[in-house]
C-alpha cells in the first residue's frame, strides 16, 4: 500500500456525503424525514460511487461490490433478516403479541400501573424484536392509563417508548442486534450478556423514577384481557434459545413452527394462512435486507477507494487506548443515527468502520456490538424526527417534543454506558 492509501483519501466518503445532503435535505425541506426513501437515497450514493476513481474500471469496481455482498457476515446477515421476519409474521398472527400484553397488565398492581408499561414494553419488545411494533401495541394501552389515573399522556407514552427501546438493543430477533453481531463478528448470546450488564442500571433506575413519579395513582381494568399462555411460549423459547447459545437459525425456525401448531391448536390461525402469515413476515423484511446489501456495495467502494482508512486515521489523531477506541466508536453510531433516523441502517453503514477502530484498539467484537446497538438506539430514542417518536406522537395526538422530557431510559443508557467505557477496568484480550 502507497503513502496516499496509508493516509486515506476524504473524497472516498463523498457518496456517504450525498446521502445524507439528499436524506436529510428532503426530511428538512419537506418536514417528513421519511419522504424520501432511503433505499432511493442509498442508489443515488452507490451511483456516485461507481462515478469515483477512474482508475478502476467498471466491471473492477462490479466485482469489488460483489466481494462486499458475499461476506460471510453480510449474507448471514440477510438470512436472519429474514427468518427474524418470518417468526414475527407467525406469533403476531398467533395471538402471542395481545396474549403477552393482556397477560402482563393483568398481573400488575395498580400503583405501578406506569412503570408497569416500562416493564411490559421491555418484555413484548425483546421477544418481538421491534419497537415500533411495540409502541403500536402498548400506545393504546398507554392512553388507557393516562385517562384512568389523570397523569399526563406524555408520561405514559414515554414509558412505553423506553421500554420499546430496551427490547429494540437487547432481543435476539430484532434487525439492530442482528446487524451488530454479524458486523462485528461475535456471537448473539456473547453480545447480549455484554450489552445487558451495561444497561441493567438504567432500566433499574427508570423504573424507580417513574414508580416515584406515579406511585399515587390507580389503574382499574374494567374490560376482560384475555389471554393463553400457550401463545406467549413461542417468545419465551427463543428468548431462552438464543441466550444459551443455539444457533440462531435453528432457535428462529423452531419459534416459527411452534407459533404456528400453537396458533392453529388455539384457533387463531386457519391452517390455510399458515404459509401466508410468514410470507407477510419475511415480507416486512425486504427493505431493510435490500438496504444493507446496498450499503455493503457503498462501504465496499468506499474503503476501496481509502475513506475507510481516512476515517480511522482521523479518528487515531484523535483518541488513544482501548477507551478512546470505544469512545469513538459510541460517538460515530450516535452521529450516524442521528442523520440516517434509522438504527439499524446507522449499524449497517458504521458497523465496518467499527470493525476497524477494534482491530487497531484490540477492542472485543461482543464490546463493540454493544455499543453499536446501544448508542443508535439511545440516538433513535431522542431524536424527535425518528420513527418511534413519531409513531408515539401520532397515536396519542402529542407532539414529539412533549414526549422527550420523559424519555428516561435512552439518557440513562447513554450515561450508563459511557460510564462503563470509562471506570469498567480494562482486560487484555486472549
Amino acid at each position: 500500500m502507497n503513502q496516499v492509501e496509508n493516509k486515506g483519501r476524504a473524497i472516498a466518503l463523498l457518496p456517504i456525503g450525498v446521502f445524507l445532503v439528499i436524506f436529510l435535505g428532503s426530511g428538512i425541506v419537506t418536514g417528513d424525514f421519511y419522504a424520501m426513501p432511503a433505499i432511493v437515497a442509498f442508489l443515488i450514493a452507490l451511483a456516485v460511487a461507481f462515478m469515483q476513481n477512474k482508475q478502476l474500471s467498471f466491471a473492477e469496481k462490479l466485482s469489488v461490490i460483489s466481494k462486499g455482498v458475499g461476506d460471510e457476515n453480510i449474507i448471514t446477515m440477510s438470512l436472519i433478516f429474514l427468518c427474524a421476519g418470518g417468526f414475527s409474521g407467525a406469533v403476531t398472527a398467533a395471538g402471542g403479541v395481545e396474549s403477552t400484553v393482556n397477560f402482563g397488565l393483568s398481573v400488575l398492581p395498580s400503583n405501578v400501573a406506569v412503570a408497569g408499561l416500562f416493564v411490559i414494553g421491555c418484555f413484548i419488545s425483546v421477544s418481538m424484536g421491534t419497537s415500533m411494533g411495540t409502541i403500536a401495541a402498548l400506545a393504546p394501552i398507554a392512553v388507557g392509563i393516562s385517562e384512568k389515573t389523570g397523569y399526563e399522556m406524555a408520561i405514559c407514552i414515554g414509558a412505553v417508548v423506553c421500554g420499546a427501546m430496551f427490547g429494540d438493543n437487547l432481543s435476539m430477533i430484532s434487525d439492530t442486534t442482528i446487524a451488530a453481531v454479524k458486523t462485528q463478528g461475535c456471537e448473539m448470546k456473547d453480545k447480549f450478556k455484554a450489552n445487558f450488564l451495561i444497561v441493567l442500571p438504567a432500566a433499574v433506575i427508570t423504573i424507580i423514577i417513574l414508580f416515584m413519579i406515579t406511585r399515587n395513582g390507580s389503574y382499574e381494568i374494567t374490560e376482560a384481557l384475555t389471554y393463553n399462555l400457550w401463545q406467549v411460549v413461542p417468545y419465551v423459547l427463543v428468548l431462552v434459545g438464543a441466550l444459551i447459545g443455539i444457533n440462531v437459525f435453528i432457535v428462529l425456525i423452531s419459534g416459527t413452527i411452534l407459533s404456528l401448531i400453537v396458533g392453529v391448536a388455539t384457533g387463531t390461525l386457519a391452517a390455510s394462512e399458515m404459509f401466508s402469515v410468514i410470507g407477510e413476515g419475511v415480507t416486512g423484511m425486504y427493505d431493510i435486507t435490500v438496504i444493507s446489501i446496498v450499503v455493503a456495495c457503498i462501504v465496499s467502494l468506499v474503503k476501496e477507494y481509502g475513506g475507510i482508512q481516512f476515517i480511522l486515521n482521523l479518528i487515531k489523531s484523535r483518541i488513544s487506548g482501548r477507551r478512546g477506541g470505544e469512545l469513538g466508536i459510541a460517538g460515530l453510531s450516535l452521529l450516524v443515527d442521528a442523520c440516517t433516523a434509522n438504527n439499524t441502517v446507522a449499524i449497517v453503514m458504521a458497523g465496518p468502520i467499527a470493525k476497524e477502530i477494534c482491530e487497531e484498539f484490540d477492542i472485543d467484537p461482543k464490546r463493540s456490538a454493544s455499543l453499536l446497538d446501544i448508542f443508535t438506539s439511545v440516538g433513535q430514542g431522542l431524536i424527535p424526527y425518528g420513527a418511534q417518536l413519531l409513531s408515539a406522537a401520532t397515536l396519542t395526538a402529542l407532539t414529539p417534543f412533549e414526549i422527550i422530557p420523559y424519555l428516561y431510559y435512552p439518557i440513562l443508557m447513554a450515561i450508563s454506558a459511557i460510564c462503563f467505557i470509562l471506570f469498567r477496568k480494562e482486560r487484555k484480550r486472549m
